[in-house]
C-alpha cells in the first residue's frame, strides 16, 4: 500500500499562499509575492506528479482496476442518518485532474510575472490565483458530492475576482459580475439536486448503490439492485442528475448559460488561460464524469440530454467563432465549443436504450477525458500566446495585427503547432482525442457523428481565420510604428514552449508498446482500454480539417481578402448575427428585463410592499393607537383611579352575580 499521507498539501500550500498574501501582500515587493505564489504551485506541481507516478506505477487489483484511494476523510457535519464529509480521493480521473491543474496554473504563475509586470495589485493578483488553484484542486480530489459543491463555489467565487481584478474598468467589473450571477443561477439547480439526491439515498456518495430510495412520504418504492426498477420505477434520481447538469452546464458555458464566458475576457489574459480554458469550465464535464457511476446505474436514457446540449452549443459556438475580430473572444467561442465536445463524448458513452459499457460506450467515455486533457494543453497555450500578442500590439482586435510571423516567431511556432492540434492534424495530440470522439459519435448515431464532423471543420476553419489574421494577412504598418511589434519576454515565452512540447507528444507516446496510451490510466470500466484508430472516421476527419484549413488559407492568408470582403457583402445579416453572438444577449436582456423583472418581480415587489409591509404597518398603526385610548387611563389623578376602580368592582360582582343566577 503506497503512502499518500503528504497529499493534504497538495491543497494545504495554495491555501496558505493566499492567506499570506491576501494578509501581507501589500507589504512585499511585487517579485517576492510572485516568488511566493510560484514557488507553492511549484512544490504542488512537484507533488501532483509524484502522486500520479506512484498510483499509476502501482499494481491493478483482481479486476484490473486501479484502487480508489482515501488517504484522509473525517466527518464534518453530522445530520442524523445523513453527513458532510471532507476528505481526499484518488482516483483515475482526480489524479490525472491534479496533474491538468497543477501544470496549467504553474506555468500561467510563471508566464504572469512577465506579463503582469508593474500592475497595480500584482500582489492581489497572485493571492487569487493561489486561492482559485486551491479551489479547483479541492474540488477533483473530493469525497462526496457536497464537499465538490463546497469547492465548487469557491471557483466561482475564484473566477469573480479574477475576471474583475481590474475593478476600475466599468467592463471588467460588469464581465464579473454577470459570470457571478450566471454561474450562481445554474448553481441553485445544482444545489436542488444534491438536496433530492441526499434526502430520497441518505448519501452524497458518487457511486451511491443502496437498497432502498425513499418516494413521497416514507414509503420506499423503488429498488436500486437493477437499472431497470429505478427507471421504470420513478424520476427522483434521474431528475436529480439532470439538475446536477444544470450547474455542470452553466460553469462549463453550455447553451443557453454560455454568456458569461465571453465576457469573462476583460480579466487578464493569463486568467483567460487558467480559469476559461483548461480548468473551470471543465468542471462540469468533470462532474459528470465523476458521477458517471449514478448516471450508469439510475439515469441512462436521460443522457441524451447531455449529448444534444453538447451538441447545439458545439454548432452554435463554432458558428459565432466563425465571425468574432476580438481574438480572445474567438478563443473563448472556441473553448466553449470544444467543451460540448467532452460533453458530447460522455453523453454518448451511454446509449439511452441500454446500461451496458461495452467497447463503443467505453470509448466515448475514454475519449472525453483525453480531450479534456490535451485541450487543456494547446488551449492554455494559445490563450498565453495570445497574451503574448496583445502585450505586442496593445490590442485585441485583428486590424491591429497582421504579419507578426517577423516579429515574434516563438510565438508564431508554439501559436500555430496548438492550431494544428486543435484542427485535429495528426500527429498532434488534438487529432487522436478528437477523432476518437468522432469516433463514438458515429458508433452512437450518425446524425450526432456527422454534426459533430461538421463542428471539427468549422474548428479547423476559424483557428486558421485566427491564424491568418494575426501572422499573416496586412500588416498595420501605422500601428505597428508607434508600438513595434517584439517577442515576448523569456518567463512568457516558457510557458507556450513548455505546453506546445507537451501538445507534439501527449497524444501518441508509447506504453508497452502500445500507441496512445491514455486508455491505460483513464477508462469507464476502470481497466485497461487500447485505443484503435477508425481510419474511416480518421482519414475523413482529416481530410475534411485539410480542407477547411485549405479554406481558410485561400480566403484569409493574402495581405487582400476579396473573397472574405464579398462575403461579408452577400450575407451582412448572417455575419452581423454571428458577430452579435446571434443576440442571446439580448434575448437574456429581454428575459430577464422585460419578463421576469417586470411580469414576475415587479408584482411581487408590489404585493410584498403593499400586502406584507402593509399588514405590519397596520398592526404598528393598531398598537399605537390602542395605546393612545388607554394612556388617559395612566394620567395620575387618584380620583380617576378610585372611580375606575368602583367601576371595575362593580362589573365584576354582576358579572359574577349573573353567573351565579
Amino acid at each position: 500500500m503506497m503512502d499518500y499521507s503528504y497529499v493534504f498539501l497538495i491543497l494545504l500550500l495554495p491555501a496558505l499562499s493566499f492567506v499570506v498574501l491576501a494578509l501581507a501582500g501589500m507589504k512585499m515587493s511585487h517579485k517576492l509575492a510572485g516568488l511566493i505564489g510560484t514557488t507553492s504551485l511549484g512544490i504542488v506541481t512537484v507533488l501532483s506528479y509524484m502522486t500520479a507516478f506512484l498510483y499509476f506505477t502501482a499494481d491493478r487489483g483482481a479486476d484490473g482496476t486501479y484502487a480508489t484511494m482515501v488517504p484522509y476523510n473525517f466527518t464534518w457535519l453530522p445530520l442524523g442518518n445523513l453527513h458532510f464529509d471532507m476528505g481526499i480521493l484518488l482516483d483515475p480521473i482526480s489524479v490525472m485532474m491534479l496533474i491538468v491543474i497543477s501544470t496549467v496554473s504553474l506555468m500561467v504563475h510563471i508566464y504572469s510575472f512577465g506579463y503582469m509586470h508593474g500592475e497595480k495589485g500584482f500582489q492581489r493578483y497572485y493571492a487569487f490565483l493561489s486561492l482559485f488553484t486551491m479551489s479547483m484542486l479541492g474540488l477533483v480530489v473530493a469525497t462526496n458530492i457536497f464537499q465538490m459543491y463546497l469547492f465548487w463555489e469557491l471557483v466561482g467565487v475564484s473566477s469573480y475576482l479574477l475576471i474583475g481584478f481590474y475593478y476600475p474598468l466599468h467592463a471588467a467589473v460588469a464581465a464579473s459580475k454577470k459570470a457571478f450571477i450566471v454561474t450562481r443561477f445554474a448553481d441553485m439547480f445544482f444545489l436542488i439536486g444534491i438536496l433530492i439526491f441526499g434526502y430520497y439515498t441518505q448519501s452524497f456518495s458518487f457511486s451511491f448503490v443502496g437498497d432502498i430510495v425513499m418516494g413521497a412520504g416514507t414509503t420506499p418504492f423503488i429498488a436500486c439492485d437493477t437499472v431497470k426498477a429505478v427507471t421504470a420505477g420513478g424520476l427522483i434520481l434521474p431528475t436529480a442528475l439532470v439538475l446536477m447538469f444544470i450547474g455542470g452546464a452553466g460553469k462549463s458555458a453550455m447553451f443557453p448559460l454560455h454568456i458569461w464566458l465571453p465576457d469573462a475576457m476583460e480579466g487578464p489574459t493569463p486568467v483567460s488561460a487558467l480559469i476559461h480554458a483548461a480548468t473551470m469550465v471543465v468542471a462540469g464535464v468533470f462532474q459528470i464524469a465523476r458521477m458517471f457511476p449514478l448516471w450508469v446505474q439510475y439515469a441512462p436514457e436521460q443522457m441524451s440530454i447531455v449529448v444534444w446540449v453538447g451538441v447545439f452549443t458545439a454548432f452554435y459556438a463554432a458558428a459565432v467563432a466563425c465571425a468574432q475580430s476580438d481574438i480572445k473572444r474567438v478563443l473563448a467561442f472556441s473553448t466553449i465549443s470544444q467543451i460540448a465536445f467532452m460533453m458530447v463524448s460522455l453523453g454518448v458513452s451511454l446509449p439511452g436504450h441500454e446500461a451496458v459499457l461495452d467497447n463503443h460506450t467505453q470509448l466515448g467515455y475514454m475519449a472525453g477525458m483525453f480531450h479534456l486533457f490535451t485541450h487543456a494543453m494547446f488551449k492554455a497555450c494559445l490563450f498565453l500566446g495570445a497574451g503574448c500578442i496583445i502585450h505586442a500590439v496593445h490590442s485585441n482586435e485583428m486590424l491591429a495585427m497582421g504579419g507578426l510571423r517577423k516579429y515574434m516567431p516563438i510565438t508564431h511556432a508554439t501559436f500555430l503547432i496548438s492550431c494544428l492540434a486543435i484542427a485535429g492534424i495528426p500527429p498532434f495530440s488534438g487529432f487522436f482525442s478528437k477523432d476518437e470522439i468522432l469516433t463514438a459519435c458515429m458508433h452512437y448515431s450518425p446524425i450526432v457523428g456527422w454534426i459533430m464532423t461538421g463542428v471539427a471543420a468549422m474548428t479547423a476553419f476559424y483557428m486558421f481565420r485566427l491564424y491568418y489574421g494575426i501572422f499573416w494577412g496586412t500588416e498595420n504598418k501605422e500601428l505597428h510604428a508607434e508600438h513595434t511589434p517584439h517577442e515576448a519576454p523569456l518567463t512568457m515565452t516558457f510557458p507556450l514552449i513548455f505546453l506546445s512540447a507537451i501538445t507534439i507528444v501527449c497524444g501518441w507516446l508509447p506504453l508497452d508498446g502500445s500507441w496512445m496510451p491514455f486508455g491505460h490510466f483513464v477508462s469507464a470500466s476502470g481497466q485497461a482500454y487500447d485505443i484503435h484508430l477508425d481510419w474511416a472516421v480518421a482519414g475523413t476527419s482529416i481530410v475534411i480539417a485539410l480542407l477547411s484549413i485549405a479554406l481558410a488559407t485561400y480566403i484569409y492568408k493574402g495581405e487582400k481578402q476579396p473573397v472574405a470582403d464579398a462575403l461579408y457583402r452577400k450575407f451582412p445579416k448572417l455575419h452581423r448575427a454571428a458577430y452579435k453572438r446571434f443576440y442571446q444577449d439580448e434575448i437574456w436582456q429581454f428575459v430577464t428585463h422585460k419578463v421576469i423583472f417586470r411580469c414576475i418581480s415587479r408584482p411581487i415587489a408590489w404585493f410584498d410592499r403593499q400586502c406584507v409591509d402593509g399588514f405590519m404597518n397596520f398592526l404598528a398603526w393598531g398598537t399605537q393607537e390602542a395605546g393612545e385610548s388607554i394612556r388617559p387611563w395612566q394620567s395620575g389623578d387618584v380620583r380617576s383611579y378610585a372611580v375606575w376602580f368602583l367601576t371595575g368592582t362593580i362589573a365584576l360582582t354582576l358579572v359574577l352575580l349573573a353567573i351565579m343566577l
